[in-house]
C-alpha cells in the first residue's frame, strides 16, 4: 500500500511523479531496484495477510496500534531525528503527515478485518489513482478512471466472490485510498523540510500516538501478551521499515515513473497473499476487475510521465 517522495521514504503511487528521476540504467542493471520494489510489495501484502491472522487476538485497531507503534521505535532508533530548529509549519506538516498514515493504516486494517485483501487494496489504490488524475488535469486520463471505474463496477456487480462485498469494509477501503492521496501529499512535503528519513520517524510517532487510544480500547492487556507482541513486531518490521528501507534504495536507481508502475501492481499482490496465506479464493472476473484497476493506474502514472518528458 505503499511512494517516496525523496528523502522521506513513504508507499509509492501514480501521483508521486513529481520526484526526481535517478539516472536510467540499461538492462541487467535495471533488474536490481525492480526486484527490490517488488520484494518491498510483497513484504507490505505478506505482512497485512499476517495482520489478519492476529485481529483475532487483537482486533484490527490493537494490529494497527502495535504495527505503527513497533515502527516508530525501529525508526527512532535507527533514525535518530532531530526535534530542535523546525518551525511551526515544519510540525504541521509532519503533524498532517502523520495524521494521513494513522488513517491509511486504520481504514485498510478496518478494511480487510471485513472483505478480501484483493478488493481492499483495490479500492484502496482508487485514491492515488484519483489525484493522480486531478493532478495531471489531462483528458486521456479520463480513460483511465473510467477503466479504473470498470473495474470497480465488475468488483461489486456480481453475485459471490467478491462480489458480495461488505459495504462497510467497502468504505473503509475506499476511505484509505483518500488517506492514502492525503499520505502522498504530505510525505513530499515533509520530505522537502526534513532530512533524510527523519520526517518519517517523527510522523510515524505522531500516527502511533493516534492510534495508541483505539487499540487500548479494542484489545486491551491482549496488546501485551508475549506472542501477540512478537507477531506485532512482524507485522511492523514487514509493512513498513522493510519496504520503505528497499524502496529508498530502489529509487536511487530507479526512474520514479517506473517505480510507480511498478507499485501499481499491489492489489494483484494483495490478492495472491489473500490466497495463499488467507485462502481467499478469486474468480476469473475478480481477476479481470483488478486487472483493469491495475491498467488504469499505469495507463495514469505513463501519461503523467510522458507529459514531463514533453516540458
Amino acid at each position: 500500500m505503499s511512494t517516496t517522495p525523496s528523502p522521506t521514504p513513504a508507499p509509492a503511487s501514480p501521483a508521486a511523479l513529481p520526484l526526481p528521476l535517478p539516472e536510467r540504467g540499461r538492462g541487467p542493471a535495471r533488474l536490481g531496484p525492480v526486484g527490490l520494489v517488488l520484494a518491498a510489495g510483497v513484504s507490505v501484502q505478506f505482512g497485512a495477510a499476517l495482520a489478519v491472522l492476529i485481529m483475532p487476538r487483537a482486533g484490527a485497531a490493537g494490529v494497527v496500534t502495535l504495527r505503527l507503534a513497533a515502527a516508530a521505535v525501529v525508526l527512532l532508533l535507527v533514525c535518530r531525528p532531530k526535534v530542535r530548529g523546525y518551525s511551526r509549519a515544519d510540525w504541521g506538516t509532519v503533524v498532517a503527515f502523520g495524521v494521513a498514515m494513522a488513517g491509511m493504516n486504520g481504514f485498510i486494517y478496518q478494511a480487510i478485518d471485513r472483505i478480501p485483501m484483493g478488493p481492499a487494496v483495490t479500492l484502496e489504490v482508487l485514491g492515488p489513482l484519483a489525484l493522480s488524475v486531478i493532478v495531471s488535469r489531462r483528458l486521456v486520463n479520463l480513460l483511465w478512471a473510467g477503466l479504473a471505474l470498470a473495474g470497480v463496477v465488475l468488483l461489486s456487480g456480481h453475485g459471490g466472490g467478491f462480489g458480495s462485498l461488505d459495504l462497510v469494509g467497502a468504505a473503509f477501503a475506499v476511505g484509505a485510498g483518500a488517506m492514502w492521496a492525503a499520505y502522498i501529499v504530505f510525505s513530499a512535503r515533509t520530505g522537502r523540510r526534513f532530512p533524510q528519513a527523519d520526517g518519517l520517524a517523527l510522523a510515524m510517532v505522531v500516527a502511533a500516538v493516534l492510534s495508541l487510544p483505539l487499540g487500548v480500547m479494542e484489545a486491551g492487556p491482549a496488546l501485551l501478551v508475549p506472542s501477540t507482541l512478537a507477531l506485532g513486531v512482524g507485522v511492523a518490521v514487514l509493512s513498513s521499515v522493510l519496504p520503505y528501507t528497499l524502496e529508498l534504495l530502489a529509487l536511487r536507481r530507479l526512474p520514479a515513473p517506473t517505480f510507480a508502475i511498478l507499485m501499481s501492481l499491489e492489489p494483484a499482490i494483495a490478492a495472491t497473499a489473500g490466497f495463499v496465506i488467507l485462502h481467499q479464493a478469486m474468480s476469473t472476473t475478480d481477476a479481470l476487475a483488478i486487472a483493469l484497476v491495475i491498467a488504469a493506474s499505469m495507463g495514469a502514472v505513463r501519461s503523467q510521465a510522458g507529459r514531463r518528458e514533453k516540458r
